[in-house]
């Protein structure tokens, strides 16, 4: 009886031992993916930034911009794989276009300066 009663109570202590363990883990990783995100988010706006200024300087150039990209996504593609698509590109562009103005002051802001 008392070493059935001392099994329980290790059980129990082994399994809220596993479940504080599992919600550190588990917190950790959802704070990971979410400065990943916020990183990323970041990253996206400073390649629309690149792109439309680098395009800006060169816009007497006619059909410029669409080569540029495609060259871009090309070669983006081929070094990090997925997400460098014209069409991802082109997404980044207007995200940085669209946001450019409201960035002063704030994360985005910072992350460019």
């Amino acid at each position: 009886m008392v070493f059935n009663l001392f099994n329980s109570v290790k059980a129990a202590n082994s399994n809220s031992l596993y479940s504080e363990i599992k919600k550190i883990l588990e917190n950790a990783r959802q704070s990971a993916y979410r400065s990943v995100n916020f990183t990323m988010v970041l990253a996206y706006w400073e390649i629309g930034k690149r792109i439309t200024e680098h395009e800006q300087s060169g816009k007497e150039l006619a059909g410029y911009g669409d080569a540029l990209l495609k060259e871009l996504s090309k070669k983006l593609s081929a070094d990090f794989g997925r997400g460098f698509a014209l069409a991802s590109l082109t997404n980044y562009r207007q995200f940085y276009l669209t946001f450019s103005n409201r960035a002063k002051g704030s994360a985005l802001g910072s992350f460019s300066n």
